[in-house]
């Protein structure tokens, strides 16, 4: 039976507190129809602290709001709106809000529909925050310095974890719509993710079309033709994740994207 695509509310019902002041909700998963792919969000309070923990599995964290830092045995990495770090498997890490500004947003992308989070009691000697190095298994993108380029008339895109990084089985990056911008229908050979970080998007699948706004999510499956509009007066803004190594498209036929149904996300 074929699948279909599933919209997860942004203020959707969190799964559970990870660590105290740490709230964390599911976006996309196996258990909600996704394949080869979980993305979620991570809210972390002032102070809030996500002890050392290791995956079987890669993880991508994406800054949506906040200046957390992310401690890769040791080493500390300062994250601001939009940086990306991917961290591969089995490697250690923990993640902290300072108990300065605001609270911290995080975006998360696995390779895997059903991750597994085992913390660690290693001691590790803690650095001052640096930069990445290549001889580091980990990679941190920083959003301004990373790449631009167009997805349709009117946007702005860039890969922030992506197989030639580093990360496997899971790429993602960012896209900026300004107003009247809109991709054409297109399809992917692989699941799809799309967070809506800011702004109100319309995004047409098959014979459906959805309104989304404020980290309200749209999973897409393989091979589902969809698109997505920005119709509105402000700039539209969105992190999508791919669950394969590099992003890739095909174009469909537009009637493919053609809708007879308009659905309110939240």
């Amino acid at each position: 039976m074929s699948r279909t695509e599933f919209i997860t509310a942004g203020n959707c019902e969190p799964v559970g507190e990870l660590a105290p002041g740490v709230v964390v909700r599911a976006l996309a998963n196996g258990d909600k129809g996704a394949r080869g792919l979980t993305t979620g969000i991570a809210t972390l309070a002032l102070g809030s602290l996500i002890p050392y923990h290791k995956h079987p599995t890669g993880e991508a964290i994406t800054v949506v709001s906040g200046e957390p830092e992310v401690l890769v045995q040791g080493r500390c990495y300062r994250l601001r709106r939009f940086d990306s770090i991917h961290v591969p498997a089995d490697v250690a890490h923990a993640v902290r809000n300072p108990s300065s500004g605001q609270p911290a947003v995080l975006h998360t992308a696995f390779p895997t529909a059903t991750p597994v989070r085992e913390f660690v009691d290693d001691a590790y000697p803690e650095n001052a925050c640096i930069e990445s190095r290549q001889d580091f298994p980990e990679n941190l993108r920083h959003f301004e310095s990373a790449k631009s380029y167009e997805a349709g008339e009117g946007t702005e895109a860039r890969d922030l974890f992506a197989g030639r990084f580093g990360s496997r089985g899971v790429c993602g990056g960012h896209a900026r719509f300004a107003p009247g911008a809109e991709i054409p229908c297109h399809a992917h050979d692989y699941d799809e993710s799309i967070t809506i970080v800011a702004g109100r998007a319309i995004c047409r699948v098959a014979d459906k079309e959805y309104r989304l706004a404020n980290l309200d999510t749209a999973c897409i499956p393989q091979n589902r033709p969809h698109r997505f509009l920005n119709l509105g007066d402000l700039p539209m803004e969105m992190i999508w994740v791919y669950a394969g190594d590099e992003p890739a498209r095909r174009l469909v036929d537009l009637q493919d994207c053609e809708c007879s149904t308009s659905v309110e996300a939240s």
